[in-house]
């Protein structure tokens, strides 16, 4: 369906006064699922009838940005280091960052439509004008490492010049003699693994993760108690060399979703690593425990990744002075937004540290860390997850579609994020059936008050 002329000059163009009268008038949301997962897309709207487009971190709450209307209701969204300022002690980290990054990311789509520029431009301008993507792989069902490197191949054959898969002890659930760990307790695991449950959905069934069992997620990887054995690293190496044997060495090849593994077998399996070039290895312990990533770092010659739940360029410091990752991994909606990207690209250059990153949701989410990238000095690659999602890219109008040109995307030179508007009728055929309506009324969280000062 074609979007009325009219509605998109309505929500993109200065049609009343000036950007120094701008003022933000409400904020609403729609959640929006399967893109590939749970995403609550946000819109701000204006006294000047521009609307702004956010978006909560995929797989989260829209309660995160919905508590800080009354905080910033009334504001010009043009002052984003300001309304930042306020908000940012309600940002946490992983998902409870959302809200504030997601309404960053709003603020600089307002900004950008109020004085007609791009937000890389407003980031202090732009270091290249495509940004390169890598495409993460997902397969189904029990398979092989063939089976894997052939799906790998066809994102190759897409263009994608960068490749990333899962590789962990949930490939080996169903393998005898594999997994060491207490007894009953690797069936739990099956049993409630998140991949496993409403996989095709991109959802999970909360009365089944709330049940008794669903601790079995929050136990850190050290305390588990679960080993690989002997045959274990076997059979995920010989995984490994088979991908390798499809794909060729050629291709960098990045791994996520090792497991709640102890780090004395991570640190064993990540030196046979070393001979299959492997880009990084991805979230091999809580990123909170910086000396077991420098532990990890020192031990063996693969390089080290984390950083997808860090809230704050700040909070990546410990892990980088110490040498503890050769890769950080941000989220544009954790990490605090655009501008908290920009500054983490600076200390990575400091340091010495390599940067992909992440991204897991809808367009909104995917142009704003395109702009970032642009933006940044030194990026290898930006995450796509949603290949196989055929109606992906027609959420939102004004940008490329396709977006992705030989496995790159163009960084847009419209104004803000550079969408024009999105999508309603298909987000309409897509919403979370727990949150059916779409841009309902937010009036309940008017009035939320508290006293948010830090100190006395």
């Amino acid at each position: 369906m074609n979007k009325n002329l009219s509605d998109i000059i309505s929500e993109n163009v200065n049609t009343c006064s000036s950007p120094s009268d701008l003022k933000i008038t409400d904020i609403r949301v729609a959640n929006l699922n399967g893109a590939p997962k749970h995403c609550p897309l946000i819109k701000v709207y204006t006294n000047q009838g521009i609307v702004g487009y956010g978006e909560v971190r995929d797989a989260s709450s829209a309660t995160y940005a919905l508590m800080l209307k009354s905080r910033i209701v009334g504001e010009n969204p043009c002052n984003v280091d300001k309304i930042f300022r306020r908000i940012k002690q309600f940002g946490g980290h992983s998902r409870q960052g959302g809200g504030v990054s997601g309404l960053e990311i709003a603020m600089w789509d307002l900004a950008g439509k109020a004085w007609g520029v791009p937000l890389w431009q407003m980031l202090g301008g732009k270091f290249r004008d495509k940004v390169r993507m890598y495409c993460d792989t997902d397969v189904d069902g029990k398979h092989t490492g063939t089976d894997m490197g052939h799906a790998l191949k066809k994102r190759m054959e897409q263009g994608f010049t960068f490749l990333k898969m899962d590789l962990g002890i949930e490939l080996m659930l169903d393998e005898p003699g594999c997994l060491n760990a207490p007894l009953g307790f690797l069936e739990d695991i099956k049993k409630y693994s998140m991949k496993a449950i409403n996989h095709q959905k991109g959802s999970i069934d909360m009365d089944m993760m709330l049940g008794k069992n669903y601790e079995i997620f929050t136990i850190p990887h050290h305390a588990t108690g679960i080993h690989m054995t002997e045959k274990g690293m076997d059979y995920l190496e010989d995984y490994v060399k088979q991908v390798r044997s499809v794909i060729g060495y050629e291709v960098p090849l990045a791994i996520d979703h090792f497991g709640h593994v102890c780090i004395e077998d991570c640190i064993m399996f990540a030196k046979r690593l070393e001979k299959y070039n492997i880009a990084w290895i991805e979230d091999i312990a809580p990123w909170h425990y910086t000396k077991h990533f420098e532990k990890i770092s020192n031990a063996v010659h693969v390089p080290i990744c984390t950083g997808e739940d860090i809230y704050l360029a700040e909070n990546f410091k410990p892990l980088m002075e110490n040498g503890g990752v050769s890769v950080v991994h941000p989220d544009i909606l954790t990490v605090g937004g655009a501008m908290e990207m920009k500054k983490l690209g600076n200390m990575c250059d400091k340091y010495g540290v390599a940067m992909a990153i992440h991204m897991a949701e809808s367009p909104i989410a995917c142009m704003a860390a395109i702009h970032a990238a642009a933006a940044v000095q030194n990026v290898l690659a930006v995450e796509f997850h949603s290949v196989d999602i055929p109606w992906w890219n027609d959420l939102a109008y004004g940008i490329a579609n396709p977006l992705f040109k030989d496995g790159f995307v163009d960084v847009p030179n419209k104004p803000g994020l550079g969408i024009d508007s999105l999508n309603e009728e298909l987000i309409s055929e897509h919403m979370h059936e727990k949150y059916p309506e779409m841009w309902a009324d937010t009036s309940f969280w008017d009035n939320e008050w508290a006293n948010d000062r830090e100190w006395s």
